[in-house]
């Protein structure tokens, strides 16, 4: 099979090298002409995976019929926010029926779309897939083991892209629940956020357990209200999802959470780096519509606050242990 990678960053990188070492023809785009055209030459992507080679016979390029012709199946690999933008332009250029897999984790800010919807959206005819779970790119690109959950479309089309994409370093699940899913991808980085925040304010391993098992509480809240099944959320995709982006050195968004609670605006922070930590994006979505589904997030609130309403890091804390005593589980 001929993968179709769109999105050099990290992760796209990373997934264009799995592929390939799983024998695959593979084609990676860029939107970027320049830093794509620099990729092609050297085979090395220094602004998002330094340190790691792309085999020569990967085909890098910013001409999107190229690199989706005669394509088996493209992964998406880009920013939740760019999906939209980035897919529609190619819409006749995809290869008829062609599957598309995304690997974006987050909300569309505008609409509060997930990434599966907003490809059914912009490519409607094409069966519509997401591959999530704990997968750092840095580790990926490696080669080192990693378990991920694909979901979406038939059993059909996820048994056969199950097996093309896995091998011994990568291990695909399958899974019918693609709401939750990609939920778990999406909620996770707003709690891996307030994990960071807590190790930028140094309050030690037990309060960034803390966070951890309650944001996993309020992922699973969340989840069900939009109609996601719960066991979801205590599998690869949930609770492993969240404790590899919470711990992580690699994970963006505990990064921006850590800066943040050492000080740092987030402007500042933004403005800094071309690295997307998707938390900030989706808090935002997940704050509005938790107040229509009227149910408590308290530590997706908080968050928020302090992201966008300039409340300290460290009152932030206080108000949240000092919230009103109750049952772990109401």
């Amino acid at each position: 099979m001929k993968f179709a990678v769109l999105g050099n960053g990290g992760f796209g990188t990373a997934m264009a090298i799995a592929a390939w070492r799983m024998r695959h023809a593979v084609a990676l785009f860029g939107h970027d002409v320049a830093y794509t055209a620099e990729l092609a030459r050297t085979r090395q992507n220094p602004r998002y995976l330094p340190g790691v080679s792309l085999p020569d016979e990967v085909l890098v390029s910013s001409d999107a019929r190229a690199v989706l012709a005669g394509a088996g199946a493209v992964l998406v690999a880009v920013p939740t926010q760019h999906v939209r933008a980035t897919v529609a332009p190619m819409r006749e250029a995809l290869p008829a029926g062609v599957p598309l897999i995304s690997l974006s984790k987050g909300l569309e800010q505008t609409t509060t779309l997930r990434p599966s919807q907003v490809l059914a959206d912009v490519a409607p005819g094409h069966p519509v897939l997401a591959l999530s779970g704990p997968s750092h790119a840095e580790e990926v690109a490696r080669g080192m083991p990693a378990l991920v959950v694909l979901a979406g479309a038939t059993m059909e089309w996820r048994r056969e892209l199950q097996a093309a994409l896995s091998d011994q370093h990568l291990r695909v699940y399958r899974n019918d629940d693609l709401l939750g899913v990609e939920l778990c991808g999406a909620l996770k980085n707003v709690m891996a956020v307030a994990s960071g925040i807590a190790e930028g304010l140094g309050l030690g391993d037990n309060a960034r357990a803390a966070i951890l098992a309650r944001g996993l509480a309020e992922m699973r809240r969340y989840g069900e209200a939009e109609g996601a099944r719960a066991e979801t959320f205590f599998g690869i995709a949930g609770v492993g999802d969240l404790a590899a982006t919470a711990f992580s050195a690699h994970g963006r968004n505990r990064a921006l959470g850590e800066r943040i609670g050492r000080g740092e605006t987030l402007a500042s922070i933004l403005a800094s780096t071309q690295k997307v930590a998707e938390g900030v994006f989706t808090a935002r979505v997940v704050q509005r519509r938790a107040l229509e589904l009227r149910i408590e997030m308290p530590l997706c609130d908080a968050v928020c606050r302090v992201l966008f309403d300039g409340l300290a890091p460290a009152i932030a804390v206080r108000e949240l242990m000092e919230r009103d005593r109750k049952r772990e589980r109401d």
